[in-house]
């Protein structure tokens, strides 16, 4: 049997999960029509809490690539997940991210010529299939720029999941977080100002919302996220992100009484069941690994 860092899974796994119950948080206890803002106030204010609470400045060697990664993870995938979220149901949206282990595999093979593992390659797809199940309502709607911003933004999050491990600078991980939540909230502000109206006076339910944005949302979850990446492979990290939709849809279930039943259940079964292949696919030893 393969060998599995349950704890490291485990704790990474956390991520997604905080993740997934942002959608109810949102959409309960925030105000409408706002989603650069919401993603500024979940970003920045976590970056600034991190690099002041750190105090390590990367070398002045790795800052170009800390702003990539921090536009791959934070700038550019939120902004192309709020407009994908926007044009798109959030079922079709979920899938299309659902393409993500398969994105990190290519650029592992491309760029590092470490063959997928076919097992992986199996559970992947077999777990794009369940989030459909899941998701997918019949006469969704493809809006042609909502599937491009939604394949963007997979293809950043793939990327910046699969660059982080190979560009990882000489710092803590909540330095590393912490920078790239400060640098993508700086390129989220923008977009904010220009896109959103302003924000009206908050109640203390929207600031409570806010504040579990940015300190688990974002805080939280991306330094958890991070140090998973630099502990596991990327195409494990990468199937655990589908635990988020997941985490969505059963909140939704067990707090505003939606219905789950049929192909749902089918689906969310085999969504599980695929990121659980996934590790024992990454964990397998060389000889069980060969296309």
């Amino acid at each position: 049997m393969p060998r599995i860092s349950w704890g490291n899974v485990l704790l990474t796994a956390l991520a997604p999960v905080i993740w997934g119950s942002t959608y109810i948080v949102t959409t309960t206890f925030l105000p409408p029509d706002r989603p650069f803002t919401a993603a500024l106030l979940r970003c920045l204010p976590a970056g600034l809490l991190l690099s002041l609470f750190v105090r390590r400045l990367p070398a002045r060697r790795d800052w170009g690539r800390l702003a990539v990664l921090a536009a791959l993870n934070i700038g550019c995938f939120q902004a192309l997940l709020f407009i994908a979220a926007y044009r798109l149901p959030g079922g079709v949206a979920a899938v299309v991210g659902a393409i993500q282990p398969l994105l990190v595999m290519g650029m592992a093979w491309s760029m590092d010529g470490a063959r997928p593992r076919r097992g992986a390659v199996w559970a992947s797809v077999l777990g794009v299939f369940g989030m459909a199940a899941l998701l997918l309502t019949p006469g969704a709607a493809w809006d042609a720029l909502g599937i491009a911003a939604a394949l963007a933004g997979a293809a950043c999050m793939a990327a910046g999941t699969y660059l982080a491990r190979r560009w990882r600078p000489d710092v803590p991980v909540l330095a590393f977080t912490g920078w790239q939540l400060l640098a993508g909230g700086a390129m989220l502000l923008p977009l904010a100002l220009l896109a959103d109206p302003p924000l009206p006076a908050l109640g203390s339910g929207a600031v409570l919302g806010y504040a579990y944005l940015s300190l688990a949302g974002a805080l939280l979850a991306y330094a958890i996220w991070f140090r998973g990446i630099a502990r596991l492979s990327p195409v494990a990290v990468s199937s655990l992100g589908l635990l988020s939709p997941l985490t969505a849809v059963i909140l939704g279930w067990a707090l505003l009484g939606q219905s789950m039943r049929g192909w749902s259940l089918l689906g969310l079964v085999t969504v599980f069941g695929s990121v659980l292949a996934v590790q024992w696919a990454q964990a397998a030893p060389p000889q069980q690994q060969r296309v």
